[in-house]
C-alpha cells in the first residue's frame, strides 16, 4: 500500500491531538469514576480503556492510510458485513442487562451496532453521491437511503436498543438534509414521522416509556425510573464554578450516581471540575466539530464532503445527546460521551471516523483523480 508523499507532508495534526486530549481527560476522569469500585476493578477498567485507545489509534491509522475513495467504492460490502454481524447477534449474541448487543468471537466482544454507525455513513455517502448529482431529493428518491438506515435500525431496535436505533435515524436525517431535499418531500417526511410516533410508543418496552415520562417529572419516581436523572442533576449542580476537586465528588465517590463510567461519566467530571472544567471539555468538542466541518468545506469532491459531514455528525450527536441526558433535558437512552465514556467498540469506531476525516483532509493535496 503506497501513500503519496504529499499526503504525509500535509498531515492534519489537529484531529489526532484534539482526540488524544479528550482521551486523556477521559482516562483521568474514568479513574475517578471507578475509584470506589474496589477489588482491582479500577485498574482493570483504566487499563482496558488505555488498551482500547491504543487499538483505536491503530484503526485510525488504517482508515487514514487507505484512500477514502477506495473505501467508499466498497462501502456497500462493508455495510453488508456490519448488518450481517447485527443479525448474528440473535444467534450468538451475549445477553447483558436484558439486551442482546454483544457479539463474542474468540474471547473478543464488541457491539456491531457501533460499527453500523460508520458503515451506514459510508453507504449513504456512496448512494447520495451516485444518485443525487446536483438535485434535491424527492420523496420517492428517498426510498433507497431509507432502506439503508431502516434495516440496521430495526435489527438494533429488536435487541432492544432504542437509543442507538434513533441515533441512526438522526444520522440519516442529517445527511439527507445536508445533501438537499425538496420542500414538499421534507414536509411529507415530517408528517410521516409524526404519524409514526404513536406506533413507536406502543412498540417501546415499558421501561423505555417510563424514561420518557420521567423526563417531564423525575420526582414522580425518585428512587426508581427518575433516579438516574435526579442524581445526575445533583452531581452537575454541586460542582459549582471550580468543582469539588479530583476524587472528591460525593455523588460518584459515595455511589449515588449510576452508570458513572459510561452514560453518566460527564456528571462525574462536572462535579469534580465544575463549570470551568465543563467549558474546557465542551470547547475541545466544539473545536473538533468545527475543524471537522472545515475539512468537509475544503474537500476536493462531493463524496469527501458527504463522508466528512456524516463522520462529524457521529461526534456531534453523541455529545449533544449525552450532555442532554445528564442535564435532564433528554431521556436516558444509553448514548455514551465520545472519547470519554468507558467502552471499546464505541471508542474504536469513533477513532476510525477520525481517521476518515484525516484521510479526506490530506488527500485534497493529491491532484490526480
Amino acid at each position: 500500500m503506497k501513500i503519496d508523499r504529499r499526503v504525509l507532508i500535509n498531515f492534519d495534526w489537529a484531529i489526532p491531538l484534539l482526540i488524544l486530549a479528550l482521551c486523556v481527560v477521559g482516562l483521568v476522569n474514568l479513574y475517578s469514576a471507578c475509584s470506589n469500585v474496589g477489588n482491582g476493578n479500577t485498574t482493570a477498567l483504566y487499563l482496558k480503556q488505555l488498551y482500547w485507545i491504543g487499538l483505536g489509534l491503530v484503526a485510525m491509522l488504517l482508515c487514514f492510510a487507505v484512500d477514502y475513495r477506495l473505501i467508499i467504492r466498497y462501502s456497500y460490502i462493508l455495510y453488508g458485513i456490519s448488518v450481517a454481524l447485527l443479525a448474528l447477534l440473535f444467534i450468538y449474541g451475549e445477553i447483558t442487562h436484558g439486551s442482546q448487543r454483544w457479539l463474542v468471537l474468540g474471547g473478543f466482544s464488541f457491539q456491531p451496532s457501533e460499527l453500523v454507525k460508520l458503515t451506514m455513513i459510508l453507504a449513504l455517502t456512496k448512494y447520495i453521491d451516485e444518485r443525487n448529482v446536483g438535485t434535491a431529493f424527492s420523496l420517492p428518491a428517498l426510498l433507497g437511503p431509507f432502506l439503508i438506515v431502516m434495516l440496521p435500525a430495526l435489527l438494533i431496535l429488536k435487541q432492544p436498543d432504542l437509543g442507538t436505533a434513533l441515533f441512526l435515524v438522526l444520522l440519516f436525517v442529517s445527511m439527507i438534509l445536508f445533501a438537499g431535499i425538496r420542500m414538499r418531500a421534507f414536509v411529507e417526511m415530517c408528517v410521516a414521522g409524526l404519524a409514526l410516533l404513536p406506533a413507536l410508543w406502543f412498540i417501546m418496552k415499558d421501561y423505555q416509556r417510563e424514561r420518557l415520562i420521567m423526563l417531564l417529572n423525575p420526582e414522580r419516581d425518585p428512587l426508581g425510573a427518575g433516579y438516574h436523572i435526579i442524581q445526575s442533576i445533583i452531581a452537575v449542580g454541586s460542582g459549582g464554578l471550580l468543582g469539588k476537586g479530583y476524587l472528591k465528588g460525593t455523588q460518584s465517590q459515595l455511589k449515588f450516581l449510576p452508570e458513572q463510567q459510561t452514560d453518566f461519566v460527564f456528571s462525574v467530571f462536572a462535579e469534580e471540575w465544575g463549570f470551568v472544567g465543563v467549558v474546557f471539555v465542551l470547547m475541545l468538542f466544539l473545536v473538533l466539530i468545527l475543524w471537522s466541518l472545515n475539512i468537509g468545506r475544503r474537500a476536493r469532491d462531493f463524496s469527501g464532503v458527504l463522508l466528512v459531514f456524516g463522520a462529524t455528525m457521529i461526534f456531534f450527536w453523541g455529545v449533544f445527546i449525552n450532555i442532554g441526558m445528564i442535564l435532564g433535558i433528554l431521556p436516558v437512552v444509553g448514548i455514551p460521551l465520545p472519547f470519554m465514556s468507558y467502552g471499546g467498540s464505541c471508542l474504536v469506531v469513533l477513532m476510525m471516523a477520525a481517521g476518515l476525516l484525516m484521510n479526506v483532509s490530506m488527500r485534497r493535496f493529491v491532484l490526480k483523480s
